[in-house]
């Protein structure tokens, strides 16, 4: 026989949950028997131990322990110290053992004793049996205070304790008894006031109708305590109308209700759990996606294997070495903003540089219109900018970040592949970037630029950290967009033999000038022989078009690329990058909503609206400092109503899709440093990856996830992140430096 516990239960919340079936104003559980304890439905707002702000849930208080902290010294008798002393647990659960049924007897016993002793009782004998613990029992306290035959039971009591009571004795016995009870009575009626006070004053009510649930042999045999607490009760809340209800089956049937409904919760999270199930990925299919990341860097190295990773040679051969000086302009077009900067670079001692930078909006219309108006207006805002320094007339080199996929001939032409990220300019796709830019600054006709070199963004940013760390040889992109770019060895790129004679020309050694008349081979000027690597822009978005990534991509990826501009195409970024994770999220919960599992099935309009859920959404979601309301609100402002019920799964999703992200970035970043550290024949390398973009930088756990999966897949690379401060945009105006000290040699 299979048995599953679903869930656990005090018996004191089972009690309320008992009478709760019978009586819908049930609300307080109380205890009265060998222990005591009591229970009531309490805000959830109050509650800080417990992920949740909205509706109520039931605390067991334990208010056994109530006075372990001192807070009952002066009510405490010689008698309590006593019991105390002698018990288990000394100086632990002090309320409990001035009121519960474990202790009561005893307590009337230690008075009866020093009674007697005193010479007050029995003529001044004391019984051996009177000496011993447990001799008098709680039971025994109640067949005292019994109403017609308490003097009876009380001298037949004291009979078995061979004693010899007179009328007397049995008078002043039974009222010690009377007094031990009264005042545990007493105690648990103002416990008990203080609870209902809380639920009143929650509920900010003048008056309270409520029922408590009670058990325990003190509450059910004790012929005078349900009385006394009540009436005593009545004088300390008169403004409170409470019912008090014994469980007839004890904590049982409470028990099974609670069962219950935890069957129906966790019925509903594994329907959950079986929905993120594709989202959670096994460390053999990270290791899989690490191998086919490897084929298709390798695969887009050679010039005839077609890759979906376009392996696209930089023209940038060398990372700084701090000889870099002057002021340069650099322009960065990547996501939904265009920045100008101008970079000073100073000499001396230590590497150092100026930055100014100016932030423009591209507008959707501009992004998704012709390629004329696009241009136009960049070098609308680069005029700007210009004004805004005084240095229209400079006419400054510049680097042009660039962060979309562009094939480069030299360092200083870009032809685009393709758009990403959103973009649709008409007219661009297979013309040069950096020409489209002169020519749209030559029709303002009102300065002049010297663009020296065309930046993919991921490769601006590791020469932007390379300037800070020299062991920086990778660009790792993780915001709207994802990429990564990193040094190659020059034998390695395949691709670019067909173009070698150019490769040579640029770097000062025309091809007719190689050879001696007598056909040897002249030698080779000054910094040729350093031309070992050359930085590669991996477009690593691309993995998976040509279906190698299709055993992880869930349906709501499906969906998600099929409405995306460039459907089939991106689709490692598609799953990783910040364009499209709360897209992704959007579908998942969807799709909970119409399986009424989320928002109690209601889809509303803001829920079917495309891209509502934004990427930042899911950074703020997951922030371990954010509370249940505060998801809450964040779903209101989007038009969505949920219960915290709600928003414990809102955040358990937004956690799964952004932690996949992470691990396919970091199985990706391993297969790149493997390659890099075989490469170099290297048993362990030490390399330093720079990192820009919000998702990475934002997002309060995307880091530690992506480092961790790269270094569990990759354990012989020891890899630091490094986030770029300054973004590509310095690292473009350094490659603009390079080429124009290139140039100049």
């Amino acid at each position: 026989m299979n048995i599953e516990v679903l869930a656990m239960v005090n018996d004191t919340v089972a009690t309320m949950m008992t009478c709760g079936f019978d009586d819908q104003h049930c609300e307080v559980g109380l205890i009265i028997g060998t222990g005591t304890n009591a229970c009531y439905m309490e805000e959830l707002r109050h509650v800080d131990l417990v992920e949740g702000d909205e509706g109520r849930m039931c605390v067991n208080t334990e208010w056994g322990a109530f006075g372990d902290d001192g807070a009952l010294k002066d009510y405490i008798t010689e008698f309590d110290r006593e019991v105390d002393a002698a018990s288990n647990n000394p100086g632990k659960q002090i309320f409990e053992k001035m009121v519960s049924g474990m202790y009561l007897g005893e307590l009337v016993r230690l008075v009866v004793l020093k009674m007697a002793k005193l010479g007050l009782l029995f003529d001044g004998n004391v019984s051996s049996a009177l000496k011993t613990k447990g001799k008098i029992t709680t039971a025994h306290v109640a067949a005292m205070e019994e109403y017609k035959n308490g003097m009876k039971n009380t001298k037949d009591i004291l009979t078995e304790l061979n004693l010899n009571p007179s009328p007397d004795d049995c008078i002043a016995v039974q009222h010690v008894s009377t007094i031990v009870s009264l005042r545990s009575s007493n105690l648990v009626a103002a416990g008990l006031a203080a609870i209902l006070t809380q639920i009143k004053q929650n509920r900010n009510l003048k008056t309270l109708k409520i029922t408590v649930g009670v058990d325990g042999t003190v509450y059910k045999t004790h012929p005078q305590y349900p009385n006394r607490l009540h009436k005593v009760l009545g004088r300390l809340l008169p403004e409170c109308h409470v019912r008090f209800i014994q469980s007839d089956k004890g904590s049982n049937k409470g028990a099974a209700l609670v069962a219950a409904v935890a069957q129906q919760l966790a019925s509903r999270r594994i329907q959950v759990d079986e929905t993120l199930s594709p989202f959670r990925l096994s460390q053999a299919q990270l290791q899989l996606v690490k191998t086919r990341m490897r084929e298709g860097l390798e695969a887009g190295l050679k010039s005839k294997r077609p890759s979906g990773i376009k392996m696209l040679p930089s023209f940038v051969y060398h990372t700084p070495d701090g000889t870099e000086h002057g002021k340069y302009l650099a322009l960065d077009l990547g996501g939904t903003n265009f920045r100008a900067l101008l970079v000073n670079f100073k000499k001396g001692l230590q590497q150092n540089s100026r930055l100014y930078h100016k932030i423009y909006t591209i507008p959707q219309e501009i992004m998704q219109g012709t390629g004329e108006e696009l241009f136009d207006h960049i070098a609308q805002c680069v005029s700007d900018f210009l004004d805004y320094m005084g240095m229209k007339n400079a006419n400054l080199p510049a680097g042009f970040t660039f962060s979309f996929p562009c094939e480069q001939s030299t360092i200083d032409t870009g032809t685009l592949l393709s758009w990403t990220k959103g973009y649709k300019a008409t007219d661009c796709e297979g013309n040069d970037v950096v020409n489209m830019l002169r020519e749209a600054i030559k029709r303002r006709n009102e300065f002049d630029l010297d663009i020296a070199a065309v930046v993919n963004d991921t490769v601006g940013t590791m020469m932007s950290c390379a300037y800070e760390d020299p062991q920086c040889e990778v660009g790792l992109i993780a915001g709207t967009g994802t990429n990564v770019c990193y040094m190659e060895e020059l034998k390695n790129i395949e691709k670019t033999e067909q173009k070698e004679g150019k490769m040579l020309r640029e770097e000062g050694t025309p091809e007719q000038e190689k050879y001696m008349d007598d056909g040897t081979e002249k030698e080779k000027k000054e910094g040729d022989a350093e031309i070992q690597k050359m930085c590669i822009n991996t477009e690593w978005g691309g993995l998976g078009d040509d279906g190698s990534l299709d055993d992880i991509i869930t349906p709501y990826d499906i969906e998600v690329d099929k409405n995306s501009l460039n459907a089939g195409k991106q689709r490692f970024e598609k799953l990783t990058s910040g364009m499209y994770l709360g897209e992704v999220v959007r579908q998942v919960l969807l799709d909970l909503t119409r399986g009424g599992l989320l928002f109690g099935g209601h889809v509303t309009e803001a829920l079917k609206t495309p891209e509502i859920f934004k990427t930042e959404y899911l950074s703020q979601i997951e922030s371990d400092r954010l509370t249940l309301l505060q998801v809450r609100s964040i779903l209101q402002r989007l038009g969505i109503e949920g219960t915290c019920d709600d928003s414990i799964i809102v955040k358990e999703v937004c956690r799964t899709v952004s932690r996949r992200a992470a691990q396919l970035c970091g199985a990706g970043m391993a297969a790149v440093v493997d390659k890099m550290r075989e490469n170099r024949g290297l048993d362990q390398l030490d390399i330093t990856v720079g990192v820009d973009g919000a998702l990475y930088k934002q997002h309060p756990h995307f880091p530690e996830v992506l480092q961790e999966t790269a270094r569990v897949l990759a354990p012989q690379c020891n890899v630091t992140f490094l986030p770029s401060d300054e973004g590509s945009g310095k690292g473009a105006a350094l490659i603009t430096a390079l080429a124009k000290q290139k140039q100049e040699m």
